[in-house]
């Protein structure tokens, strides 16, 4: 059986920014939902417009500042009668923000918190009682963090490729971060970083992640928190 590709196009799997256009570019709203629409499959900006509820002339405008930031490119054309439509796919699946030194650079993306967002997007699910969630604080070296967190971005990997079925969207949520104190010492060597680990599901409506959330992905998050404490 084939597997179809998801998104229907080729593109990089990462790409890092800190220019200061693309850091602006990522840190409006809409724009950041067009980015997630786009993880789902290629679209014109008519077909974006619909699906965010926005003019097309404000879609529009967007898409080509997207474009001009290096982030959104048009993977294919189709005639339509005498109109070329464009259709427009990311240019990598995960878009990573570097290190930044600039504060000017840091103040542009104070406002991007995707634990955040996720919290707000799950309370209906919460509400219903459909939201799987856990929360672990350990203390691990700077490695062991790398090492977490590659393994957490294949997993987000996996679930966005699950196979497409129902007409129920869920989200996946990941966060791994700085945990000031809490913990009481393990032992008398000197402590690595505590960091904070979180994953969370439920209904969020402006993801292009559209999947059944299956127990086989909870299953793979419990062994790698068993295996990191």
């Amino acid at each position: 059986m084939t597997v179809k590709q998801i998104p229907d196009y080729d593109l990089e799997e990462m790409i890092v920014v800190t220019a200061p256009g693309q850091l602006r570019a990522l840190a409006d709203p809409l724009r950041g939902t067009l980015l997630d629409l786009l993880l789902e499959r290629a679209a014109t900006v008519t077909e974006m417009a619909l699906a965010v509820d926005r003019p097309k002339s404000t879609v529009a405008y967007h898409v080509n500042l997207l474009v001009d930031a290096g982030l959104l490119r048009v993977v294919r054309t189709r005639r339509v009668r005498a109109i070329e439509e464009r259709y427009y796919g990311r240019v990598a699946r995960t878009i990573y923000i570097g290190a930044l030194h600039r504060d000017e650079d840091k103040q542009i993306v104070s406002s991007i918190n995707g634990l955040a967002q996720a919290a707000a997007e799950a309370a209906p699910a919460h509400a219903i009682d459909d939201l799987r969630c856990t929360l672990v604080h350990a203390r691990i070296p700077r490695e062991e963090v790398r090492n977490f967190w590659a393994a957490v971005l294949e997993l987000a990997r996996q679930f966005a490729q699950i196979p497409r079925a129902g007409d129920q969207v869920y989200g996946f949520a990941a966060g791994l971060l700085f945990k000031a104190a809490g913990l009481i010492p393990s032992n008398p060597e000197p402590p690595g970083i505590v960091v904070h680990w979180a994953y969370l599901t439920g209904e969020w409506t402006a993801s292009a992640m559209i999947a059944a959330l299956t127990f086989s992905i909870i299953a793979v998050i419990r062994n790698l928190i068993v295996r990191m404490l």
